[in-house]
């Protein structure tokens, strides 16, 4: 693969591998937390475990690393990074492609569309790929950092039925992902029960992220139903976690 190779047809990537049922391993770099020598390292790891892409981006984002970490990712690996924004400004030409995120679990009306209306103009001149997301919060047992940033209350845990209604909603407008989030410092996972009903409702690739710690966990969520398997945190603390936890998701494809 060609280190400066623009990537294209990441939707379809992520469309065709739903359509295959093949499952996708994805690191989750916070430019915040990730920065140089270190930053290198997790990256050429995730390299080395053949992870499928990288997201970047945090809730609250208090250093000016987002081009830095993304041309890193590019010159280290060449796999394709994709922006997981918190606020508007985390934005960057630098980029494959940006989750366009819009936070249907919530009722903040910026966050459905107020900010969406603020990049715009920028996004229809942008070369990176725009991925329209259905972002939905779930209770992951603790106060997040992105539930306090959004000012939105997550869908509780035990109501999978609400989470299935919101995804087929957003199936419904138009968006082309649904991303389930428990959450940077969830104690919980989303459930396997809460994945399986969303995943019955829906046609659209289910990214699953917040609160997987173990492989054991990422499995599970790939066998409910989830397409996109997301870790951070846990990875910031214990980088050799990589190793199985992209070997651990990418099992459940010949299982």
């Amino acid at each position: 693969m060609q280190k400066n190779r623009r990537h294209i047809g990441i939707l379809n990537q992520l469309i065709s591998a739903r359509k295959h049922n093949r499952k996708l391993f994805v690191v989750l770099l916070d430019p915040d937390h990730a920065q140089g020598q270190a930053l290198e390292q997790m990256i050429d790891k995730g390299k080395s475990a053949e992870v499928d892409m990288f997201f970047v981006g945090g809730s609250l984002m208090t250093s000016d690393g987002m081009d830095d970490c993304l041309e890193t990712i590019r010159e280290v690996s060449g796999i394709p990074s994709i922006l997981f924004p918190g606020n508007p400004i985390q934005l960057s030409e630098k980029a494959d492609a940006l989750l366009y995120l819009s936070l249907i679990s919530g009722r903040n009306a910026e966050l459905l569309i107020g900010n969406h209306v603020v990049t715009a103009p920028f996004l229809m001149k942008s070369q990176v790929e725009i991925m329209p997301t259905g972002y939905m919060l779930i209770d992951g047992g603790a106060p997040t950092t992105v539930s306090y940033i959004s000012n939105t209350l997550p869908i509780p845990a035990d109501k999978p039925d609400i989470a299935m209604a919101t995804a087929m909603a957003g199936q419904l407008l138009g968006l082309q992902l649904i991303y389930l989030d428990a959450g940077s410092g969830a104690k919980n996972p989303v459930s396997a029960e809460m994945i399986a009903q969303v995943r019955k409702a829906v046609d659209l690739p289910i990214i699953v992220g917040g609160g997987i710690r173990t492989p054991e966990q990422a499995a599970r969520a790939a066998q409910a139903g989830a397409d996109v398997i997301v870790v951070g945190n846990q990875l910031e603390e214990n980088a050799e976690l990589v190793f199985e936890m992209a070997r651990t998701v990418h099992a459940v494809n010949y299982a």
